[in-house]
């Protein structure tokens, strides 16, 4: 008899080696195309400034790079807004309780960086409790809907209601927000939208950090309340999919077992459905 858990740890790696093997196919040519224009705009610069050498041309370069790590755009002028401000530095506690933390923007000082620190051992933990309750809340609903109704049929209809109400609501709208606010296209909102709810904040993509732009104060604390209740919502999808993955391999995989005179095959039982959609805690 073959393990399914066996088959599912090879199939993680597999599935890790060709997401691997994709990207670099994806990824590494427009890298090497990016990486010759910028050395071919810096010959540039030097042609036209020829007061300049080379050396002073990556002194330059370089304090546009710390200052890009400091968290200052170093385009714009003088007007741009603060990345300090109550709407910013509440958005990048949010990130960081969360632990997308998109790396844009982080503290500099000792003692900010001290207070990360102690801040994120009580924040993290408040996050994980209320995305739990949320979770409970969410169970319990789905629990209620089971008893009341007699057929399954009727309690996987409700599933789908919230499920496709909850994608609406944090998947497919918010996107159309970030594209007309921040100038993006449809694509590029989504893809920051699920890889902001799904905690893997690249940092490619970041609400309000264009200079020439002007932005309302509260849109970065709405955004990081919808990121606390997407949080919950793409949890319980992610806890499904597993549910269902997990369901699928057993299936698929557990063969019957004969028994031990080899008179007759062994049927397995079906379990009884019960409502298995929760939030880890």
């Amino acid at each position: 008899q073959i393990s399914w858990t066996l088959l599912l740890i090879l199939g993680y790696l597999f599935y890790l080696l060709l997401g691997a093997m994709v990207l670099q196919l994806l990824e590494k040519q427009a890298e090497t195309h990016f990486w010759d224009q910028f050395q071919l705009e810096k010959l540039k610069f030097l042609q036209n400034y020829t007061y300049l050498d080379r050396q002073a041309l990556e002194q330059f370069v370089q304090v546009l790079m710390e200052a890009w790590e400091k968290g200052v755009n170093p385009e714009g002028n003088s007007t741009n807004l603060s990345n300090w401000d109550f709407s910013n530095s509440f958005f990048f506690a949010g990130t960081v309780v969360t632990t997308i933390v998109y790396g844009n923007l982080f503290p500099s000082t000792v003692a900010g960086q001290i207070f990360c620190v102690f801040y994120t051992l009580i924040g993290v933990p408040l996050n994980l409790a209320f995305l739990n309750q949320l979770g409970k809340g969410l169970n319990a609903h789905l629990i209620i809907l089971e008893r009341r109704v007699q057929k399954p049929a009727h309690a996987q209809v409700q599933l789908a209601i919230l499920l496709t109400t909850g994608t609406l609501l944090f998947l497919v709208f918010p996107p159309f927000v970030f594209s007309y606010i921040e100038s993006w296209s449809y694509g590029e909102s989504l893809y920051f939208t699920f890889i902001t709810l799904s905690t893997i904040g690249f940092g490619d993509y970041v609400v309000s950090t264009n200079p020439n732009k002007p932005y309302i104060s509260v849109y970065r604390s709405l955004t990081t309340i919808w990121i606390g209740f997407g949080l919950a919502w793409l949890a319980l999808v992610f806890n499904v999919g597993a549910d269902l993955m997990e369901k699928f391999l057993q299936l698929k995989w557990h063969k019957p077992v004969l028994s031990l005179a080899g008179e007759a095959t062994i049927k397995l039982e079906d379990e009884p459905e019960q409502p298995r959609i929760h939030i880890p805690s």
